[in-house]
């Protein structure tokens, strides 16, 4: 297996704990989080920082950009909606920018943060998005609201369970602990993945055509599965919708079927032979993971077979966030920013698409720019 590469940059914008990392779609900005509540919004041109901001007075535990809007979620259960900063590159400058901004608030909302359970976001056709948080209330189940209105428009997604005819096993009772991750998704129908501390996963489906439901009541649970002997620390979905990947505290990783045909065995235990994994995610064509864990390595394998692709090495400390970057057309123009002067070339569309980022609690990210992931082992280019 060749070596690993070094990280094609390292990011020094923070001074503690990077908790929350996530690509715009069109992989021109760079958002990343900390556990000190503040934000940083990094041109991937310059890399510079566009904007900084104190978003929460607590851990960042989500941020992502919607429409013109940057979403954060913060551990002082609030979560944000800011006027999206453009990037502005003063005239004659060349690749230089204006000295780094503070977005304007737009909305807030409050929200249930007790359980490190960040947001998970359905876009939809129009200018409306769908947004599943934990209940307000009750941390064992999950809220759907809509923005940018802010209003919930189903409540207690999990709850009906505890009261329906106690004969039916769609879920267990008790023992599956507050949610630690949720994805909410459209596909057939509005559908919503939940991981819980006991190492359950869950997935219901809204039988009710989206009409707002109470109590969880419109809400079937589809299948359930314990994989993990601890609490799930992360969990992500792949683009297409079919499925799932879990990690945890524990050796495992956890592969579920999103077909709603394969409701009888959807899930398996992968043993991998790293314990301690805080998070990862999966790339754009669904065919490659990257874990990240307490060790500061961030570990890559094929989402189909789980063969080792190899490890990067760089952080002494945890990794606790890790985001790949969107896919981008190399034939289309780069940015729709205003500010922005001149688009990228294809080729620089094509690297952004390959970059991984990682966040540490050594408060640098890394980023990383890979190819070749196919089950060949691990590449890099260096820019």
């Amino acid at each position: 297996m060749p070596a690993a590469p070094p990280p094609l940059h390292v990011l020094r914008n923070h001074s503690a704990q990077v908790s929350a990392l996530s690509f715009s779609s069109d992989n021109e900005r760079l958002y990343s989080g900390d556990t000190q509540g503040r934000v940083v919004m990094t041109s991937t041109r310059t890399l510079r920082p566009v904007a900084v901001w104190q978003a929460h007075s607590d851990s960042i535990l989500g941020v992502e950009e919607w429409m013109g809007f940057v979403i954060t979620h913060g551990r002082d259960n609030k979560l944000h909606l800011w006027a999206r900063p453009e990037i502005v590159h003063p005239v004659g400058s060349g690749t230089a920018i204006s000295a780094p901004v503070i977005p304007e608030l737009r909305k807030s909302m409050d929200v249930n943060a007790l359980n490190f359970c960040r947001f998970s976001l359905a876009v939809g056709q129009g200018e409306d998005a769908l947004i599943a948080l934990p209940n307000l209330v009750e941390s064992s189940v999950a809220d759907i609201w809509s923005l940018p209105a802010g209003d919930r428009l189903h409540a207690a997604i999990g709850k009906s369970a505890e009261t329906e005819d106690p004969r039916d096993d769609s879920l267990p009772r008790g023992g599956t602990g507050i949610i630690m991750s949720l994805h909410l998704y459209q596909r057939s129908g509005l559908h919503l993945v939940t991981a819980f501390e006991s190492g359950t996963v869950a997935l219901w489906k809204n039988v009710t055509e989206g009409r707002p439901t109470v109590n969880g009541q419109g809400w079937q649970a589809l299948w359930h599965a314990k994989l993990h002997v601890d609490s799930v620390m992360a969990m992500a979905v792949s683009p297409n919708l079919d499925f799932a990947i879990t990690v945890s505290a524990d050796h495992l990783i956890g592969r579920y079927d999103l077909d709603e045909s394969s409701t009888d065995n959807p899930a398996r235990a992968i043993q991998s032979k790293h314990a301690g994994n805080a998070a990862l995610s999966i790339r754009s064509d669904g065919r490659v993971c990257a874990v990240a864990g307490w060790d500061g390595k961030i570990r890559l394998y094929s989402t189909k077979s789980f063969k080792s692709l190899g490890s990067l090495t760089y952080h002494r400390e945890g990794c606790f966030c890790v985001s790949f970057s969107h896919p981008v057309d190399g034939g289309s123009a780069a940015s729709e920013d205003p500010g922005e002067p001149l688009a990228m070339t294809g080729d620089e569309l094509i690297q952004r698409s390959t970059w991984l980022a990682a966040g540490s609690k050594d408060s640098r990210v890394s980023i990383w720019q890979l190819f070749d992931l196919n089950g060949a082992g691990t590449s890099s280019t260096r820019g």
